[in-house]
């Protein structure tokens, strides 16, 4: 926990000790009154995540935090010569205590007890139980998230499949299903929902209102991997002997791990439903008793699974801490940058990026969902898909309670989008380069970044067409 937080915390103790002398409440600024050039940090930064890593893998492997801590600065530096420090410091304050922290603290719970579990034993790749375990995947990717479901099931698919000749399908296919469209029904399946909930999106709309797209999406795939799997089975067969035979019964070790899971489910579920009047001020950012709550809780929940894994289980798991370590740092400074971003779009079409909001807009000033789907499905694709749901949650009012009721299908339309379009690329969604990395340490030979697209633009995109005559016209 300590090797996550780390950098997060000491960056902005670091500014904060800068900005202290002339802190006051943090205040909302005119997003309409500021320049376009104050979103470069925000866009240098995605950029940096979506091309370094192809470009200069190694640097970006070494200094992927100080990349990140440098565009951080380059925003909140200048704003502060700027604006002031009070409204520097009150924004960063903002970021961190509202959403950055409990967005980390929720992955970092979900990533820790998820690889507690270890699923022992083998079973055989054929194409009924490959859909099986792909369907038990999309269902716990809800409940678990996109990260803690992919890292529960691909190690025990891989296995399953080491005695298959043709393998790459149903890796791709675990990336689309379980690491990407299964996460689309709770603030506990992938990071944009989460940040949607923060913000004020109740837990079970989502769930309410893109089910059926979901179940659309997901029949869909599952299907058409059957198909795929039971040719590639029919067509090859198996390998005379199995890399990993049958040397253990089937079972769970950690198992302990799944009580301390329905603890996170409940904390979450908690803080939504639990409405306290007790609020504390933090340099001008309310924060709720239940958010307070939720928050202590799972840092306990983390501490706890830590504890009482058994170390062979980690180890049979391969885990450790640098994936976590680097969403903690690269979000640090996401949140942060993203701050002009949001405010200017706030500003709606008379703000900075008026072209934006009125590509999204109807003729009658109405909100299209197609537009909002497309547009952050597309952006979700090549960025991150958490940052992007914010920028066009905000686009369209950045207002949880009209969102939910007047503009329903236009939230559900960002909510698709953002969560759906995730694996159409390997940077769209963490998880997506987590199992590449995984399975390409099993002997798995990954498609490379375009080659992947083409299965995504083959498979997913006529899914996606289908799905906006279907659902968001």
């Amino acid at each position: 926990m300590k090797t996550t937080m780390r950098p997060a915390v000491s960056m902005a103790l670091a500014t904060l000790a800068l900005l202290a002398p002339g802190l006051v409440l943090a205040a909302d600024f005119d997003g309409s009154t500021i320049s376009p050039l104050w979103g470069v940090p925000f866009a240098g930064i995605l950029l940096s995540i979506a091309l370094l890593p192809l470009l200069a893998p190694a640097f970006w492997h070494h200094h992927y935090g100080k990349v990140a801590a440098a565009w951080a600065l380059a925003f909140l530096l200048p704003f502060a010569a700027t604006f002031g420090a009070s409204l520097a410091a009150g924004q960063l304050v903002h970021a961190l205590v509202a959403e950055y922290i409990p967005f980390i603290l929720l992955l970092t719970a979900l990533f820790t007890v998820a690889g507690g579990i270890h699923i022992r034993g083998n079973l055989r790749g054929s194409p009924g139980l490959n859909t099986a375990i792909l369907a038990i995947g999309a269902v716990l990717a809800s409940f678990m998230g996109t990260t803690g479901a992919s890292m529960l099931l691909i190690r025990p698919l891989i296995r399953a499949n080491d005695d298959r000749v043709h393998r790459v399908h149903v890796i791709v296919f675990f990336i689309f299903i379980v690491s990407n469209v299964g996460g689309s029904l709770t603030p506990l399946g992938d990071p944009p929902l989460f940040l949607g909930f923060l913000k004020g999106v109740s837990f079970f709309w989502t769930a309410q209102h893109i089910l059926l797209d979901t179940l659309f999406v997901l029949a869909a795939l599952l299907g058409l991997f059957y198909f795929i799997d039971r040719h590639y089975f029919r067509k090859e067969g198996v390998l005379p002997v199995d890399p990993t035979p049958d040397t253990r019964r089937l079972g769970f070790d950690g198992a302990l791990n799944f009580w301390l899971l329905a603890g996170v489910v409940a904390l979450v579920l908690l803080s939504g439903f639990w409405k306290s009047p007790l609020r504390f001020d933090v340099f001008g950012t309310e924060v709720g008793l239940p958010g307070l709550v939720r928050d202590a809780g799972l840092i306990v929940l983390t501490l706890v699974s830590l504890a009482i894994t058994p170390k062979a289980v980690h180890a049979a798991n391969q885990f450790e801490w640098g994936p976590m370590a680097e969403v903690a740092k690269l979000f640090a400074g996401i949140f942060l940058t993203i701050v002009p971003v949001i405010a200017m779009l706030k500003a709606g079409t008379q703000g900075p990026f008026g072209a934006v909001v009125a590509a999204v807009t109807r003729p009658d000033g109405q909100p299209d969902p197609a537009m909002y789907f497309w547009a952050t499905g597309i952006l979700s694709s090549f960025l991150d898909n958490a940052p992007t749901y914010l920028v066009f949650f905000n686009t369209a009012g950045g207002d949880p309670l009209t969102l939910m009721t007047t503009h329903a299908a236009t939230l559900a339309a960002i909510s698709a989008g953002a969560v759906f379009m995730g694996a159409n690329t390997y940077i769209g969604n963490a998880p997506n380069l987590m199992v590449k990395a995984i399975a390409e340490s099993r002997g798995v030979r990954m498609p490379s970044f375009f080659g992947y697209m083409a299965w995504s633009m083959a498979i997913l995109l006529p899914l996606f067409v289908l799905s906006t005559f279907l659902f968001f016209r």
